[in-house]
């Protein structure tokens, strides 16, 4: 059973998200909070599986209260379920630590995979997202060198991350096992020092680790 901890001050969109997953017989709301500080608290004492964050909160904004849950517990799963799709709203919140980003528009079955994905300890960026993140890319100038010293099948991992790939989906690309996979990525957030898929997925685009098509 995964636990689930709802965090939006719009109760409309919190009723909604009960709804839709009253109807997965592995899934459960345990908790619901309309503010970050009630979200931190909340965290602490349910230690949910998945917390599902909204950024427009009132008092502490939804990206402040995900570094500070993230913070007390780096294990914690957060998804990100915001109307933003301003470039700055997902960077910040990736750098925060949000292990994905979905937008409110998606559909149903969307929010569902999603909240598999990131309980497994995967990213989930919405498509529409991830290209924002190529542009961030193409459009700065400055970035910092390489210096994390990746193996060549440590890049190609990590190439298969930046695509949104899953490790099932990377494993299958390259012909190695899921377990190979899994023992790249924990060297790769290693050597790059990131904690979560998402911020190597922003390290990798922002430092040209891998092509940009």
């Amino acid at each position: 059973m995964i636990t689930i901890l709802l965090v939006d001050d719009h109760a409309i969109l919190r009723d909604g998200l009960k709804n839709i997953l009253s109807f997965e017989d592995d899934m459960k709301v345990v908790g619901e909070a309309i503010s970050g500080e009630e979200a931190i608290k909340l965290a602490e004492e349910l230690a949910p599986d998945v917390i599902i964050m909204d950024i427009n909160l009132p008092g502490i904004n939804g990206v402040e209260t995900t570094a500070i849950i993230k913070s007390k517990n780096p294990n914690a799963r957060i998804l990100v379920l915001t109307m933003y799709t301003h470039d700055e709203y997902l960077l910040s919140a990736l750098k925060a630590g949000a292990d994905g980003y979905l937008l409110k528009d998606a559909p149903s079955e969307h929010v569902v995979d999603a909240i598999n994905t990131v309980f497994r300890g995967e990213s989930m960026i919405t498509p529409r997202m991830t290209k924002k993140l190529v542009n961030i890319h193409l459009q700065q100038t400055q970035f910092k060198k390489d210096e994390s010293n990746l193996t060549d099948r440590e890049q190609e991992v990590l190439i298969g991350l930046v695509e949104g790939l899953s490790n099932k989906e990377i494993a299958e690309k390259l012909f190695i096992s899921d377990k190979t996979v899994k023992i790249h990525v924990s060297k790769i957030f290693k050597k790059l020092e990131v904690k979560s898929r998402s911020q190597a997925v922003i390290y990798a685009v922002q430092n040209q680790l891998v092509p940009m098509r």
